[in-house]
């Protein structure tokens, strides 16, 4: 498909620069394409009683890591301010990075993050293309994840980033309060505005939850710049689904029960490991499924998601869920009453199209 049919205007005024406070304060607009009304303005704090009892939502319980790290480069007599965002560990003590300005390093450079006697250090292993290098760490292990957790900041998206510096309440902000299995170099931002409030309530609903991991990588936030969505190639992620979270979640489809994706990452993981039968299956390893209009969903049955850049793989992907016509005047809506867009932004309940 032409890439173009995904575009759309967005003010920049449009683009939260900041969570509301409570999370789930949220406005949520439910886009229904079998409903009289396609369009309801609602709230987050609305989601159980927009949910039947028994529905089981899919949350992704990845951590951010504070990724973007900003040191020095060094060879021999020569320094040079550098920073790296992190995105993908190979082995022990090996991480793939994006370096601002990579052109000037070559492998066997030095780089020093953090003050000196407390410094963490990294040589440059390999050098690829669009920016990105091989790190080799000095440390490894719990002691790097520490180093990292003690220099880095968070990887604030760039359209928050190119307007305001991350800060300490960005560890936060930009965190889901379940969080626990580090590697994501994004938030799963659909899950940010669930709060303990708004778990008890989905509990008193009989809404079952369940968790599986897919740690998101800076892919996520980059739009298509080929002219057709068949030129573009996903960034491949990692993500896991145990074997008792894929049998709890097809005990509760055979009993008719629907299975909510939270995010566009949970959507992602349930579909490349469902079978052409719609079974889940136990999955552990990489994905690059990428989902445009007429692709057929097997595992999923509603979506949970944030409002997405145009012309992205995301866009795309809510477009093929419930219609592209129907996500751009649902679009054009949000825009006229001022939701706020992007990963700080407001959410929407997506119902299949036909």
């Amino acid at each position: 498909m032409r890439v173009d049919l995904f575009d759309f205007d967005l003010p920049p005024e449009r683009i939260a620069l900041r969570p509301v406070v409570p999370r789930d304060a949220a406005r949520l607009l439910v886009v229904d394409p079998q409903a009289a009304n396609k369009i309801e303005d609602r709230a987050i704090c609305d989601l159980p009683d927009l949910l039947r009892p028994g529905d089981a939502l899919v949350l992704n319980d990845t951590r951010v890591i504070p990724a973007r790290l900003e040191g020095l480069r060094v060879r021999g007599e020569a320094r040079a301010r550098i920073e790296v965002l992190l995105h993908k560990p190979l082995a022990p003590g090996r991480w793939l990075a994006f370096l601002k300005g990579a052109k000037k390093v070559k492998p066997g450079d030095r780089l020093i993050f953090g003050p000196q006697g407390a410094c963490l250090e990294a040589e440059i292993l390999e050098k690829g293309e669009a920016g990105e290098i091989l790190l080799g760490f000095s440390a490894a292990g719990d002691k790097l994840d520490a180093a990292i957790d003690a220099l880095g900041e968070m990887p604030l998206p760039p359209y928050i980033a190119a307007r305001r510096p991350p800060d300490r309440r960005d560890l936060s902000d930009y965190q889901t309060v379940f969080a626990k299995r580090r590697g994501a170099v994004a938030a799963p931002t659909a899950s940010l505005h669930f709060t303990p409030e708004l778990f008890a309530a989905l509990a008193a609903r009989n809404i079952e939850i369940a968790y599986a991991t897919l740690h998101v990588g800076p892919g996520t936030f980059l739009p298509v710049k080929a002219a057709d969505t068949h030129a573009h190639r996903m960034h491949a992620e990692w993500g896991e689904i145990s074997a008792a979270t894929a049998a709890r979640l097809n005990a509760a489809r055979a009993k008719g029960r629907r299975i909510v994706a939270v995010g566009t990452t949970s959507l992602r993981l349930l579909e490349s490991a469902a079978s052409d039968e719609g079974k889940i299956l136990a999955f552990s390893g990489e994905t690059a499924l990428f989902i445009t209009p007429g692709y057929r969903f097997k595992a999923i049955d509603l979506l949970l998601t944030n409002f997405h850049l145009p012309r992205s793989t995301l866009f795309m992907l809510v477009a093929a869920f419930c219609g592209l016509d129907l996500m751009k005047a649902a679009y054009r809506h949000a825009i006229d009453a001022e939701y706020r867009f992007y990963s700080y932004g407001d959410a929407c309940l997506l119902f299949p199209g036909a």
